[in-house]
């Protein structure tokens, strides 16, 4: 269809040429993106119009940050190209579609918009996984979901637990790689053998500063030959990410936002989240039903005193504003929290672990009310999160921010050592 274009004055609108709008956007489009340096996995494969997965029997392991430069869900467009024969869906923590909740799922049925079967993924051990790769006749895995940076994020164990089954039914495993958000470096405590858990299966530290492709050749070499049944995949093929260096963060890509789950709206969430997500493990309210989960953290017996305390550390690229909100859902749902918000004052700067730290010592010497959330044996969560019980029984023997900090500086060094032969991104953006 072919519409004039409007101009200034009849004349003019007389002899205005025709314009195809469909081609002009696309010709927008276009440009944008040969202007936008960074381009994930998932548009380079896309560019290439799929040929890397033509022929086979693919299943696809996405959630809604699997979109393309026009916003469509690599699942649609590989669809409807006709190229790329989906087998089956499957859909990690919130679900393919995204509409379930932190710890829920969408269960297992078909996608009303593409009749391709959605299977439930998330918790799925392996073996549950080999058998929906048997059963839908799957070949080929393609992995595309963005992750945030923190070993407790739990995209990263659905990708590890879709890597074992592939190993044990033979099928290829292809990840379409996107740039870590929070950046290539690492930091923070190992976890340590005896923690481990459904957001943390392996020793890695706890901002591994990794993306998901350099994550999965480490798993391939190093963790998947140690399992029950395990050993090397037939094939790992990773779809690079274009021109991402390893101290940008996600706002230095230009790449659009979505949410990878309901509470990481902004990629400033994710650049708090290595770090702030600690609260999850005590009374206060991380943020859960505001407009800002994790950058949010109060509760009902907080006053102006923490934000003053916090303010006098001088943490790197942070400050600490005096801040109250009622939560809608979760811990301290309808009551009124006094607390802060952490503002980020230079984003290249962030250590959000350190900052986490620092919030909870201080948090400890003012209030008694502050404490571990409910649960058996107290303090499980905090030691699963951090990857010990070295962060709590320091924090209870009251040592300082500094001291708890310095503790895992070993761990991180070795870690940043051992990593290095398996990133695919080196050098500095600047």
């Amino acid at each position: 269809m072919k519409r004039r274009s409007l101009l200034a004055g009849a004349g003019a609108l007389a002899a205005a040429p025709l314009i195809d709008v469909p081609a002009a956007q696309a010709a927008q489009t276009a440009q944008t993106a040969s202007k936008r340096k960074v381009m994930t996995g998932a548009e380079v494969l896309a560019n290439d119009g799929w040929r890397a997965l033509a022929g086979q029997k693919v299943g696809v392991i996405s959630n809604p940050t699997g979109i393309l430069p026009d916003y469509q869900h690599i699942v649609d467009t590989m669809h409807a190209s006709g190229n790329v024969n989906i087998v089956a869906v499957f859909g990690p923590e919130h679900g393919f579609r995204g509409s379930a909740q932190a710890g829920g799922s969408e269960g297992d049925h078909v996608d009303p918009r593409t009749g391709i079967m959605v299977y439930d993924a998330y918790g799925a051990n392996a073996d549950k996984l080999a058998g929906l790769y048997a059963k839908s006749g799957v070949e080929t895995v393609v992995f595309d979901i963005q992750d945030v940076g923190a070993r407790f994020y739990t995209y990263i164990w659905t990708m590890f637990e879709a890597m074992l089954a592939a190993v044990r039914t033979g099928a290829k495993f292809v990840v379409l790689d996107r740039p870590n958000p929070v950046g290539g470096y690492a930091r923070g405590p190992m976890l340590k053998p005896g923690y481990t858990s459904g957001v943390g299966k392996k020793e890695i530290v706890q901002q591994h500063g990794m993306t998901v492709g350099e994550l999965a050749r480490m798993f391939d070499a190093e963790y998947l030959p140690l399992e029950p049944n395990g050993g090397r995949l037939k094939e790992l093929q990773v779809i690079e990410v274009s021109n991402w260096k390893r101290d940008q963060l996600y706002a230095d890509t230009g790449l659009t936002w979505v949410m990878p789950s309901p509470n990481m709206p902004t990629p400033d969430t994710a650049l708090v989240y290595p770090g702030l997500c600690l609260f999850e493990a005590t009374n206060m309210s991380e943020g859960r039903g505001t407009t800002r989960p994790f950058e949010l953290i109060g509760a009902p017996y907080v006053d102006y005193r923490w934000a003053e305390a916090l303010q006098t550390k001088h943490i790197p690229g942070v400050a600490f504003r005096e801040a109250y909100f009622t939560p809608t859902i979760s811990k301290n749902a309808g009551v009124l929290c006094g607390g802060v918000q952490v503002q980020i004052t230079d984003p290249h700067s962030v250590e959000a672990i350190t900052a986490a730290t620092h919030m909870i010592v201080e948090a400890r010497k003012l209030y008694p009310e502050f404490t571990w959330r409910e649960e058996t044996p107290p303090g499980r969560w905090i030691d699963l999160l951090t990857g010990s019980d070295r962060f709590r029984t320091m924090l209870l023997a009251d040592a300082t921010a500094e001291e708890i900090v310095a503790a895992w500086k070993s761990e991180t060094d070795a870690w940043t050592a051992r990593r290095a032969k398996y990133l695919l991104y080196k050098g500095a953006h600047r």
